[in-house]
């Protein structure tokens, strides 16, 4: 007689019930710790250079393709990490970053967007991808694409998650200058909170470790909606219309 091995099957609305839960969560602290370090979401890109702040678009879009690229080539030498580990190094890297304002964040900033990234594609392998498959590397510029820690409205975002595009050759480009405008203004409020004086290296170890934090969390609710469609057999879709759902009766209730 053959074993029978018992496969426990995935509850679709307790698992969207915890993934609501991560993304209300995802940002709230940042808002409190960036609002004592620097200021409002609306002050921090004023306080930058006007040189700087007219560059933002182009220099974040270069730390992607560097991010991708130092990404990819990493993970053949070094294993993912656990987040904490990803959250520490960032927060180090931020620190760092911060000890000489503007000039050495931005030098800084494509080291850490590439550690973002390398904990975005961790989080997508510990829900069940394989990060070095092209379809995984793209969703996890994809997921760069959520506004960031200082948004308002935690649930705004949703729609990002079934944005569709065909994998061909250009489509990563095409890809990364639709991204690069939009993180280009959360990265400018992370250089921002670094140039605040006497306060850089805090602020850049605070601001990366809110931030690296933030996009972990947003990455396990992308790839858990992915797995779970797969999973439960629901369409991607109606999966993004639950969690909506979810996030627009919870809202206010999240730290």
């Amino acid at each position: 007689m053959q074993d029978v091995v018992l496969v426990e099957k995935l509850d679709p609305e307790a698992e969207l019930d915890r993934l609501a839960q991560l993304y209300g969560a995802a940002g709230g602290a940042g808002v409190n710790l960036l609002n004592k370090l620097g200021g409002s979401a609306e002050s921090l890109l004023d306080q930058l250079p006007k040189p700087v702040r007219e560059g933002l678009t182009e220099a974040t879009e270069q730390a992607l393709w560097l991010a991708m690229h130092a990404a990819e080539g990493s993970r053949r030498a070094v294993p993912d990490q656990k987040p904490w580990v990803n959250t520490a190094l960032t927060t180090a890297m931020g620190a760092a970053g911060g000890l000489g304002g503007v000039s050495t964040a931005l030098v800084e900033l494509p080291a850490t967007t590439a550690m973002m990234l390398r904990a975005i594609q961790g989080a997508a392998m510990r829900e069940g991808f394989d990060p070095t498959a092209e379809n995984v590397k793209f969703d996890s510029i994809r997921v760069l694409s959520a506004a960031g820690p200082l948004a308002e409205d935690d649930g705004a975002d949703l729609g990002f998650f079934s944005m569709r595009m065909t994998l061909t050759g250009p489509t990563m480009q095409r890809l990364i200058a639709m991204v690069a405008p939009r993180l280009s203004v959360v990265l400018g409020q992370k250089l921002a909170a670094q140039s605040v004086p006497l306060l850089g290296a805090l602020a850049g170890g605070g601001t990366n470790f809110v931030y690296t934090r933030y996009y972990q969390q947003i990455a396990h609710v992308h790839f858990g909606l992915r797995r779970l469609a797969i999973d439960a057999d629901i369409p991607h879709d109606e999966l993004v219309r639950r969690l909506s759902g979810r996030m627009a009766l919870n809202k206010g209730a999240f730290p």
